[in-house]
């Protein structure tokens, strides 16, 4: 933390070098998210400059209520969601639900052991299918090592709410992937 203060008051004194250390160490961090987010390269790199960009015109404003990292991922959120509503191409009647029909039987549990490369791939599918809320949760949990404070503080919602939605994305995950993966014997 001690390195990451003097990184911050670097920044606020306009030391270049400052940013360029604090992108190296942040950039993948924002970009990670802003892609698990927006499902987009593109915006997600434009996401990522303007955080940067926001690091740089208002680190004063960082008053160390929170962990650097939770600040970045509040900064990214909000980013992330203005980009989302500049973007009409990303208007879908109600991208939060997945179909649900052959759900009966949910026969596929992360926790049953090894998961292959083959069906990462579906795991990314059905990761794409929730809605960006939804999205968001599961990968600060899961991808970040987020607890469910830190995902509260970050996205600026009640945790009862992150709760919730990591129960809903954890039942579409299942559903989804219990359609996609065959049967563990």
């Amino acid at each position: 933390m001690d390195e990451d203060k003097a990184l911050i008051e670097a920044i606020i004194a306009r030391q270049e070098s400052a940013l360029e250390s604090f992108y190296r160490k942040y950039s993948g961090l924002v970009y990670g998210f802003a892609l698990r987010t927006l499902k987009n390269p593109v915006d997600a790199s434009e996401v990522m400059n303007e955080v940067m960009l926001e690091v740089w015109n208002k680190a004063s404003s960082f008053a160390y209520k929170s962990s650097i990292k939770t600040w970045l991922l509040s900064i990214t959120h909000h980013k992330a969601v203005d980009m989302v509503r500049r973007n009409v191409r990303h208007d879908h009647a109600d991208e939060s639900e997945i179909d649900l029909e052959s759900s009966d039987s949910l026969s596929c549990s992360l926790e049953q052991g090894e998961i292959s490369s083959e069906n990462s791939g579906h795991i990314k599918y059905c990761m794409d299918a929730l809605g960006m809320a939804q999205r968001q949760v599961v990968y600060l949990t899961f991808f970040e090592g987020c607890s469910y404070p830190e995902i509260a503080a970050t996205l600026e919602i009640p945790e009862g709410t992150v709760k919730t939605r990591m129960m809903h994305a954890k039942k579409l995950l299942l559903a989804c992937l219990g359609r996609l993966i065959p049967k563990w014997d």
